[in-house]
């Protein structure tokens, strides 16, 4: 399907953001999302920025704008059913700000704490979220999270950590406190967190093979 939309979209000549935006709009309803016109514009502008500082930082693999809209964007935003009213997210390797920059977007109501190793990316972040006008809902900490003090939050998302395996008995005890856990990955991930012992409901990504959002929810 997707294929099919990128040849599209190249016939027609629309600019990068036009079809991100496009993108967006035709698949938003099949990853249970409704966006409305300033939501996307401001999207757009987050894809934008990404577009602009990747080539220096490597933020996220080179895509075509609507396959940004659809694995990246949309994707994270499966996220949000599972993240309370008010809630306080903590973002475990931020890099692009995926997912929790698009929540950011299209929920008001939440609060974030973005944990990114790298400084040059962290700058990239605090630029995104100062752009996106959410500055004052959300911060930056360039650290890496196991030189950090134990976290308290109400949702830990991660996305793209590197050595996600090795990384994760450190991460399940680091934020031991924090009662959703909202993670991204494929089957090797699921053989992990079955190794923990943890209960965990697993979210089929729509339009993907073999993706989901792994919710392990436990005691706060």
């Amino acid at each position: 399907m997707l294929r099919s939309d990128f040849r599209e979209m190249a016939e027609r000549k629309l600019s990068p953001r036009g079809e991100f935006d496009k993108a967006l709009a035709a698949h938003s309803e099949a990853f249970g999302v409704r966006l409305g016109e300033d939501v996307r514009a401001r999207l757009g502008e987050y894809f934008e920025l990404v577009s602009a500082w990747n080539e220096r930082l490597h933020l996220v693999a080179p895509c075509p704008p609507a396959e940004f809209a659809v694995r990246h964007v949309l994707e994270s935003l499966l996220a949000l059913p599972f993240i309370g009213e008010g809630a306080t997210v903590v973002d475990v390797g931020s890099g692009a700000g995926l997912p929790v920059i698009p929540c950011l977007v299209v929920r008001p109501d939440v609060k974030a704490v973005l944990v990114e190793s790298s400084q040059k990316k962290a700058v990239f972040l605090r630029e995104a979220l100062s752009r996106l006008g959410r500055r004052e809902a959300a911060r930056v900490v360039a650290e890496r999270f196991e030189k950090l003090e134990p976290t308290r939050a109400d949702v830990l998302t991660c996305r793209a950590l590197e050595r996600f395996k090795e990384v994760l008995p450190h991460m399940l005890a680091w934020a031991s406190r924090v009662p959703t856990l909202l993670l991204f990955g494929g089957e090797g991930l699921r053989k992990s967190l079955e190794l923990t012992g943890l209960m965990f409901e697993a979210v089929h990504v729509p339009e993907s093979e073999r993706r989901f959002l792994f919710v392990v929810k436990r005691g706060g």
